[in-house]
């Protein structure tokens, strides 16, 4: 039967994704190359395709695209037996209306203002982290904090106003769901670092050239296909995908931690992996939403198990070992290398973070969120919210604001309801962790036959391949038979712990 609705759907879809990729590829370009004095004007073109792109997902044309494709799909499940085809397309239909419906309740003056002061707000971000001083943020995080309260006002759901801004990152999320998963953690971190027998750190460091010919080295090693993946810097490590075909990388040199831009890379390449592995059925990719990650914890399942699970393993140091000797590295073997990497110490930076500490720092930027959005704390008490938080969950206190509060890009882009999908994430990639390993045998002898694209195959089978035709609740149940437990996360800390006693 003809599909004359659904394509003339695909068709509006296909070019509200070609201004989405513009868009992101201008986000790139900010954050990568653009002159300092180029973000009026780059302020001036986010804004307007932002404009562009509320327009079209909220407009009455998409409305009746939408309703015609559904009622030709009705149609066409009357005469065919294919039900796979008709699920999948069902499933589409019904995100579609999901994000219309959230995109139209939206006042278009409120899109644009959003746009203005999150192109704005990074700018003063990246000046106020400069010189560590958090009052040449605050006016543009105070506007931030307001416009994202109005935004949940304006989006009717059953949610709460920091639940409705998490959504489009972890869709179904609520504030009882996450205190449940959280709170274990909470209970228990604290007290498996009080145990953790503290280690000397070796001090070594390598030349930004290394570095950098080091990460190369490890996302050949990989299989990066150089003709898709290219590779960047910026602030901030991300990833992003501006096209079929064309994922992009970013890492950056710490100075005096050799390690740092190592493993944001092994992190970036575990998001670009995944995109790299979505649904790309012609009805799917690019535009379709099946085509697309199911949430932002399933995002961070998979850069972290590649850092964390991958980088950090004892089988990956022996491997790699040489490769760090001939790059000036001067450890003298390769359990030194092993210990480098997985050194357990409560710092002050996220980022560099070990896997032990780092829930900690995510439940701290949570819980702010969550007083910012909810329950009226000033945006003005961050830094002093955040120093006596930092010692009271992690025994440590910034000395400035650039290596307190102003560390993260997220809330300078408005992106609140982020910040849990990196625990989530931790979550998750222990629980699919234990599964693959009874599927293909332990991740060590993967790693230490090289058989990367074994793992790859497999990631690529029962997680990436699904793309949103399920949510990342169901996706976990679907590949370790049973609901997301915080409990296999613990099990690898305190398994972690314990090799370095």
């Amino acid at each position: 039967m003809a599909e004359i609705q659904w394509n003339k759907l695909g068709a509006y879809l296909k070019e509200t994704q070609i201004l989405g990729s513009i868009q992101s590829t201008l986000y790139w370009d900010q954050n990568t190359g653009m002159p300092r004095k180029g973000a009026t004007w780059r302020s001036e073109q986010l804004t307007y395709i932002a404009k562009v792109l509320h327009e079209r997902n909220s407009s009455e044309e998409l409305s009746n695209l939408i309703r015609s494709a559904k009622d030709e799909l009705l149609d066409t499940e009357r005469n065919t037996d294919n039900q796979f085809f008709i699920k999948d397309k069902e499933r589409n239909i019904h995100l579609l209306l999901k994000e219309f419906n959230r995109e139209k309740n939206l006042d278009p003056k409120l899109v644009e203002s959003l746009a203005k002061a999150k192109s704005k707000g990074y700018e003063s971000w990246q000046e106020a982290k400069k010189k560590s001083d958090f009052k040449i943020f605050l006016p543009f995080f105070e506007e931030l904090v307001k416009l994202r309260i109005e935004e949940a006002k304006q989006i009717p759901d059953q949610y709460s106003p920091w639940e409705t801004l998490a959504q489009p990152f972890e869709p179904e999320l609520t504030l009882k769901w996450l205190n449940k998963m959280f709170q274990p953690l909470k209970e228990t971190i604290p007290e498996l670092i009080r145990g953790i027998k503290q280690s000397k750190k070796i001090h070594w460091d390598l030349s930004p050239e290394s570095q950098q010919d080091l990460c190369s080295k490890l996302l050949d090693e990989f299989g990066r296909d150089k003709d898709i993946v290219v590779v960047g810097k910026s602030p901030h490590p991300f990833s992003i995908t501006l096209g079929p075909n064309d994922y992009r990388i970013t890492t950056r040199i710490v100075e005096g931690e050799p390690l740092s831009s190592f493993l944001a890379t092994a992190h970036e390449w575990g998001h670009s992996i995944y995109e790299q592995g979505l649904p790309s059925q012609s009805h799917q990719w690019f535009a379709w939403p099946l085509g697309q990650a199911t949430s932002m914890g399933i995002h961070e399942s998979q850069s972290l198990f590649w850092e964390n699970r991958i980088v950090k393993s004892k089988s990956f140091s022996k491997r790699f070992f040489k490769k760090f000797v001939s790059a000036g590295c001067s450890l003298n073997k390769s359990s030194e290398l092993w210990k480098s990497i997985n050194h357990l110490e409560a710092g002050l930076n996220r980022v560099e973070a070990d896997e032990l500490t780092y829930g900690l720092h995510i439940l701290i930027r949570t819980e702010l969120e969550i007083d910012l959005i909810e329950r009226g704390l000033p945006a003005k008490d961050i830094p002093g919210e955040w120093n006596k938080r930092y010692d009271q969950l992690l025994g440590i206190k910034p000395s400035n604001d650039s290596e307190g509060c102003l560390q993260d890009v997220h809330w300078s882009e408005g992106a609140f309801g982020y910040f849990p999908s990196y625990l989530l994430g931790h979550l998750i990639s222990a629980q699919i962790s234990t599964q693959m390993e009874k599927d293909i045998g332990l991740i060590d002898n993967l790693i230490e036959n090289g058989e990367y694209q074994k793992i790859i195959n497999w990631l690529k089978n029962n997680i990436h391949k699904y793309g949103r035709s399920v949510n990342s609740m169901e996706l976990v149940r679907t590949v370790t038979n049973e609901e997301l437990s915080p409990q296999y996360f613990i099990d690898h800390l305190s398994s972690k712990i314990n090799d370095f006693i």
